[in-house]
């Protein structure tokens, strides 16, 4: 590991413990800073509300940490959007958002116009599928960036227990990120991007960052968008504006393998365009499916395309101007 990497570990390596509530809302009056807590969410029904309660009574209701909680349903089929609206947060489609450019399937596109529709000056996103949720996800990462004006980005870190089939979960990857993490974007950050080797879950969903600093990224539309973020955000800024908090345990819905793959062709697409700016030869990944006594071939589209940074986009320019 890089000299430069050990001693970001130390310097900005937090848990969530190293920054009292009081402490965080006094540098949040002190500062005049307003936050946003956005939830992509995809046929998540089941635990959508659950958090959106938990977010409003801890930090809106009891003290007032985040000024806005907002869902954006990204085309779901379920009662996703009733849930999160009865919950209290404000439900607003994917499609409803910059109508001219038509979306396009992915987590990243979600995030992107996100954008358009809060007005926090930090942005913290919460993925919509965790069990058990605790504030302490959104204190964690948005307490450093209401205490320390140098910080520009925030990791949520924390333990994955694996789900066993009958619902209970084992300590195994305990201090461990999920597969794709671990096959695929360490291996990468490790050999091209060395000084983000400290992050203990790159891949995380539960991450807050400045305005000013995710207007500039581009975005990934789908799975390769934390990546691609963090990347781009330690070129732009350099690593010391860049942070992890431990906040606990994180339970979540896991995924087949199959869909694990098509992550990881996402994330290696993210990683070979910054490497390269090339094209890629064959934006397809197949895989394969037992059919009766023969394995069938399904072919699945990789993702190419980038949503350019939020303030070239005239809509969101001209709302900064209003």
């Amino acid at each position: 590991m890089l000299e430069e990497v050990e001693r970001w570990l130390i310097e900005r390596s937090w848990s969530v413990a190293d920054r009292p509530l009081h402490r965080i809302l006094a540098a949040k009056r002190a500062s005049g800073q307003s936050v946003s807590v956005v939830l992509p969410a995809l046929d998540e029904e089941a635990t959508v509300g659950g958090i959106v309660s938990v977010i409003r009574h801890d930090l809106v209701l009891q003290v007032p940490l985040v000024d806005e909680v907002v869902v954006i349903d990204s085309g779901s089929t379920d009662r996703t959007a009733e849930a999160a609206a009865a919950a209290g947060a404000r439900v607003v489609h994917r499609d409803a958002i910059l109508p001219r450019i038509p979306a396009v399937p992915g987590k990243g596109e979600v995030l992107w116009r996100s954008l358009l529709v809060t007005h926090g000056d930090i942005v913290c996103f919460v993925d919509a599928d965790l069990r058990d949720f605790s504030s302490d996800f959104v204190t964690g990462i948005v307490g450093p960036l209401l205490t320390d004006p140098g910080i520009q980005l925030v990791k949520a870190m924390y333990d994955r227990p694996m789900t066993l089939a009958d619902g209970s979960t084992t300590g195994a990857g305990a201090g461990q990120g999920g597969r794709v993490t671990e096959l695929m974007a360490r291996p990468l950050l490790n050999m091209h991007w060395p000084q983000l080797a400290g992050f203990v879950q790159p891949l995380g969903g539960e991450y807050a960052a400045r305005r000013g600093l995710l207007e500039q990224l581009p975005f990934p539309v789908g799975y390769g968008v934390e990546l691609g973020m963090l990347v781009d955000a330690l070129h732009l800024v350099g690593l010391d504006a860049l942070a992890q908090v431990d906040v606990g345990v994180r339970k979540h819905r896991h995924q087949d393998g199959q869909a694990l793959g098509r992550m990881a062709a996402a994330i290696y697409r993210t990683a070979q365009l910054r490497l390269a700016r090339a094209h890629l030869l064959r934006p397809s990944l197949t895989q394969f499916e037992r059919a009766g006594d023969a394995f069938e071939p399904r072919t699945y589209s990789v993702d190419t395309e980038e949503r350019p940074p939020m303030r070239d986009i005239a809509e969101y320019t001209a709302r900064q101007v209003a």
